[in-house]
């Protein structure tokens, strides 16, 4: 008997996706099963690499590796030479194709939940739009297997027959509406009322770095607004007409359009429809995937713990289907195609003839998990036991979860950073951030976990039992020969478990200790001054130098006045530290300069030397041991920072007005703080002849941010809270400095590399 892969025999075959999980497979099974085929392939050029070069990095990805071995690395690359073209451009823009073509394999898509609309439409139905039309200005007359998805039929219950979609939904209207929801939400961004709302956000979180990462943070927060907005429109507008989602709805619509563009000019249409595609069973080999699928993420969550229960419908069916019977069923269908003007709908899916209920489905991978469980500090992750009671329990208990994580993490905010809170807000951190991927997955997987969809796959037989006997067991796709306990704990699971591994890498949010430091003449090292080498504030400063410059009888007055002005002084702290730098030193109005100068060469220089903090010194002096060029900046008044001149190349402060040899309690110029530093150390680097990007900043306070940032190694020193959240996010260093730690010994790389490390010497007494 003739298999039906005679009829690709000599074809020549168009293949749009296939950088995608499904594309890969298709290009790969087309090569090792099809050998006289031809195959052109839509590939976008991305950033310097052209399409030839996306196809040579594609034909070395792991999907290939079985047939690149059997074959010859050499013949492999040989075979790809003469049997594949790349065709450069994108789906949706596609300018010319070949007149010759036989069949063409639309699999391009973009497999997302929750994308914003107009992107949604852009892959999906666009990318069709641009297909069509590119093949009616070829001539060509292909037969077209466009790959879909079972649950295109929306939400709905009960079997789901093989048929084109009963709707009326108007694509052309949706897609023309779509492509405007940015412009519209763009403009709406722009409004006064949420201007302010955003900008008050922004002057709350980012007010003391300064006006630039407050306009920074309005701007970045205005557009995760048009975000938020688009991807709310894109599900809503998917539920007001019947579907679970933006990319059911648009994969819907994206059928259609081939039916009015394609089938109704007369020509063939195959449309396949799987429901959840997962990793391979047999075929290229047992466990291949490309990236997490719809499921795995779900997998993961349970066993790293973080699931403690899902609203998942017990007796609801999981439809899983290997991704090798989902190509194998695609070329077949490509292989055997309808008559001329004939179209025809398949189901790939296991839910009709081999069912998985939910329950069913969590009882392996729970019972893989306490076989096999994930890793963690030293010991092993115990998994919980679901009830599957519900959706309202769980959302009930995320809800109090969320309300409790909440309230903590705005607790931590205002207590002073210890080591100890830093431990709590690591904790937080992840419990917050876990319970975003829990509420995540439970809102965009609840359709599917819920679902009361049995979709139909009779014509999916007869497709598979077309294929001659001998070629099934290879070729077909018959999912009642999956055994889901074989399949799930012995393949699929272990197959993302190694994955995930394989993925696995420090994460760019983790703190890190200070860097090593490397020799070099260019570089700069630059602190601050009050919480990051001296544990001594402008206010305990003053205090000491008003006991000693005042009559005792003043004292209880002067504390009294401050401590009246306290709640003033945290408030303008908070908002901008050059507001507070303004207020404060105001007290010095009337204070004898040269007198204050005579106390920091004696005990006030002595007091400022016993509150140093070892760790800041040793750190400043192995920069020195290096080559590196030390500087400290402060907003404080040069006379009170005199005595800490001889531990850096440069002392950078500021200097108050003095009217006959009183202090008038204003400063020469504005504080150096927050974004004025950050101009300055630009200029400064500049003058100098310094590489930022190979310089190091040490600063204790969210305040200085906008500086720190500039360098390649910033770190942070006992951080404040807000401080201490922008680190994690961007893996600065933490290190911990006080009075009560020692100073632990520093080395440069080269010293490291050749001698080890060594001593560093302390500050000297003064």
């Amino acid at each position: 008997m003739t298999t039906p892969w005679a009829t690709l025999s000599g074809a020549h075959v168009l293949l749009t996706g296939a950088t995608g999980f499904v594309g890969q497979a298709v290009l790969e099974r087309l090569l090792s099963a099809h050998p006289d085929c031809h195959v052109s392939v839509v590939i976008r050029p991305k950033g310097n690499l052209t399409a030839e070069d996306r196809l040579a990095r594609l034909l070395r990805k792991p999907v290939f590796r079985t047939w690149r071995r059997q074959v010859g690395a050499a013949e492999a690359d040989a075979i790809a030479a003469r049997r594949i073209t790349a065709i450069a451009g994108d789906v949706g823009t596609l300018s010319e194709l070949p007149d010759d073509l036989d069949t063409v394999i639309h699999s391009a898509s973009t497999v997302k939940f929750d994308s914003p609309i107009d992107e949604a439409f852009d892959t999906n139905v666009t990318g069709a739009l641009g297909l069509y039309g590119a093949l009616h200005a070829s001539g060509a007359t292909p037969h077209v297997v466009h790959v879909s998805t079972a649950y295109v039929g929306g939400l709905r219950k009960g079997r789901t027959p093989e048929k084109s979609l009963d709707h009326e939904v108007d694509w052309r209207a949706e897609a023309d509406a779509a492509h405007t929801a940015r412009q519209r939400i763009e403009l709406a961004s722009r409004q006064p009322e949420v201007l302010r709302e955003l900008l008050a956000q922004a002057r709350a979180e980012h007010g003391k770095a300064g006006p630039q990462a407050v306009t920074n943070a309005a701007e970045l927060a205005r557009r995760e607004w048009v975000t938020s907005r688009l991807v709310d429109q894109g599900q809503l507008r998917a539920q007001s007409l019947g579907w679970t989602d933006v990319y059911t709805f648009t994969k819907a619509l994206a059928e259609r359009a081939a039916e009015d563009l394609w089938f109704r000019e007369g020509q063939r249409l195959s449309v396949l429809r799987p429901t959840v595609i997962e990793s391979a069973l047999r075929h290229p080999y047992p466990g291949w995937i490309d990236g997490f699928k719809v499921a795995d993420p779900l997998i993961l969550a349970y066993g790293r713990a973080q699931l403690p229960d899902f609203p998942a419908l017990p007796d609801s069916v999981l439809d899983i289907i290997p991704v090798d019977f989902v190509v194998n069923a695609i070329l077949a269908a490509a292989a055997t195609p309808p008559d001329a003007g004939g179209r025809r709908y398949f189901h790939i899916g296991s839910g009709a003839s081999n069912p998985l209920a939910f329950h069913e489905m969590y009882e392996n991978v729970h019972e893989y998990f306490v076989r096999s469980p994930l890793p963690k500090d030293g010991g092993h992750i115990q998994v919980p036991t679901w009830s599957l009671g519900g959706d309202r329990r769980v959302d009930r208990t995320m809800r109090q979860r969320e309300t409790l994580v909440g309230s903590a993490d705005w607790v931590l905010t205002r207590l002073p950073m210890t080591r100890r809170s830093r431990s709590w807000a690591d904790r937080i951190h992840k419990l917050r951030r876990d319970l975003q991927s829990v509420r995540k997955l439970t809102d965009l997987y609840r359709p599917y976990v819920q679902t009361e969809m049995v979709f139909d796959d009779t014509r999916a037989r007869e497709l598979h039992e077309s294929i001659p006997e001998a070629d099934r067991a290879d070729r077909g796709f018959d999912v009642t020969t999956i055994d889901w306990p074989t399949y799930l704990q012995g393949v699929h699971i272990p197959a993302i478990v190694t994955l995930s591994r394989a993925a696995k890498h420090r994460p760019a949010a983790t703190p890190r200790p200070a860097p090593m430091l490397s020799v070099r003449s260019d570089t700069l090292a630059v602190f601050d001054l009050e919480g990051t080498i001296l544990d001594w504030n402008l206010i305990e400063q003053y205090l000491w130098l008003c006991r000693s410059l005042t009559p005792v009888s003043r004292w209880p007055r002067e504390v009294g006045s401050i401590a009246v002005s306290l709640p003033g002084y945290i408030r303008s702290e908070l908002r901008d530290r050059g507001e507070f730098i303004r207020a404060f030193t105001r007290r010095y109005a009337g204070l004898p300069a040269e007198e204050i100068r005579r106390q920091a060469r004696g005990a006030f220089g002595r007091a400022i030397h016993r509150r140093l903090l070892p760790g800041a010194v040793a750190r400043a002096q192995a920069h020195r041991a290096a080559g590196h060029r030390t500087v400290l900046v402060t907003g404080s008044i040069d006379m009170l920072v005199e005595p800490l001149a001889y531990l850096f190349d440069d002392v950078v402060a500021g200097r108050m007005h003095e009217n006959d040899g009183v202090l008038t309690g204003y400063l020469d110029s504005p504080p150096l703080v927050d974004e004025a530093r950050a101009a300055w150390l630009t200029q400064y680097a500049e003058r100098h002849g310094m590489d930022l990007r190979h310089s190091y900043g040490y600063g204790d306070s969210h305040a200085d941010v906008a500086w720190i940032q500039l360098v390649g190694h910033p770190t942070a020193v006992n951080p404040d809270g807000k401080l201490y959240r922008h680190a994690r996010r961007h893996g600065w260093a933490v290190v911990d400095w006080s009075r009560s730690t020692p100073a632990e010994p520093e080395a440069t790389g080269a010293q490291s590399r050749e001698m080890g490390e060594a001593d560093t010497p302390r500050a000297a007494d003064p």
